[in-house]
């Protein structure tokens, strides 16, 4: 169960409609987790600094089980993640960070239980 959160100083206006739905449908591609198990969060016209500049720029941070707990695996998603941003927000790279949280099944909680029980 993956939770994707982007948080950006873009104003609203710029964020192209449908985002949240397009960064579901890659974050399953990219993990290999199903779509309807993806959580989105997209944040804009955010007082940011990156890299010590408010220029535009985006923080995409990545919680799930089992699938980003190592440096292999991150590299790979790291670079599908950038290609998919860059494109959608027309940012280059060095105005995105992304920060890969693993998570225990213990540490979600879904129908009144945590996902170590389901």
């Amino acid at each position: 169960m993956p939770f994707v959160e982007l948080d950006t100083n873009l104003p609203a206006g710029r964020v192209p409609a449908g985002l949240e739905k397009r960064l579901c449908a890659a974050t399953a591609a990219i993990l290999g987790k199903p779509e309807n198990r993806v959580n989105v969060t997209v944040r804009s016209g955010l007082a940011m600094v990156v890299d010590g500049s408010a220029e535009p720029a985006v923080q995409l941070i990545v919680s799930s089980i089992g699938v980003v707990s190592t440096a292999e695996d991150n590299r790979g998603h790291s670079s599908r993640f950038f290609e998919f941003l860059t494109k959608e927000l027309q940012l280059s790279q060095d105005r995105i960070v992304i920060r890969f949280f693993p998570i225990e099944p213990w540490q979600i909680g879904k129908k009144g239980t945590v996902m170590t029980f389901l």
